[in-house]
């Protein structure tokens, strides 16, 4: 049986962390994933035998990917699975081109690169709102991202889409901060439309990744947080 690889980009952010987390704790269980390797500028904060690093600055992922399986000692054939948790904020990028950069342009080439390395399964962590044809340039950004991700043809993609996400970030947000406080309440008055916008813990998105990829009915699967709540709690059964 070929090695199951975990590829994952976003590994040093809110959920890539969580989500890096688990894949390594998992390691050991039969049915998990043999080897993880992350994509990024910076390593994770995690260390574990079963994970290894690859610096990239994404002008060339799909070399990054080759290179990265082989020195890993993989075999000829892995068996690939895809995680993307790759993001930042306008703020935080500077402007409006550069935050395209990263959570479209980025996130768009290691797709491709993934595909072509023979990733049948990707998973990307989108947001609440993502439409290509919203007004508001966040939400049109991630919209324009999950339609082009789409067009790469995976088997299988999954989607998850995170209201506010619940966690310790290594750089606190002011706004954040008092929407987790508040979040409790507030997820009480999301009803309706209104609950794909809940706020959801971010190792629950990390579980319920983890637990899409072991998904075998092929598609695209669009994940609101209830979602991801249960597909969590279907991983710890």
């Amino acid at each position: 049986m070929a090695d199951r690889v975990a590829l994952v980009v976003g590994g040093t952010g809110l959920v890539g962390t969580a989500l890096i987390t688990e894949l390594v704790a998992q390691s050991a269980f039969d049915s998990a994933f043999d080897k993880v390797i992350s994509f990024g500028r910076r390593p994770p904060l995690v260390e574990a035998p079963a994970l290894s690093h690859r610096p990239t600055d994404f002008t060339d992922v799909r070399c990054d990917i080759e290179e990265a399986l082989a020195e890993a000692g993989c075999r000829p054939s892995p068996s690939l699975f895809a995680f993307c948790a790759l993001g930042t904020t306008i703020k935080k990028a500077g402007s409006q081109p550069a935050f395209s950069l990263v959570d479209h342009d980025y996130v768009v080439a290691f797709a491709t690169a993934a595909r072509a390395a023979g990733a049948d399964w990707f998973g990307l962590v989108s947001a609440a709102g993502a439409d290509a044809r919203s007004a508001v340039f966040y939400s049109q950004v991630k919209g324009r991202t999950e339609q082009d991700v789409r067009a790469v043809g995976f088997n299988r993609l999954d989607l998850f889409r995170p209201g506010l996400l619940i966690g310790k970030r290594a750089e606190p947000r002011l706004a954040e901060e008092i929407g987790i406080v508040l979040s409790p309440a507030l997820n009480a008055l999301m009803i309706g439309p209104l609950a794909a916008y809940r706020s959801i813990d971010a190792d629950k998105v990390a579980r319920a990744m983890i637990a899409a990829a072991d998904q075998t009915d092929k598609g695209t699967f669009i994940h609101s947080p209830a979602d991801m709540v249960a597909l969590a709690s279907s991983a710890d059964r």
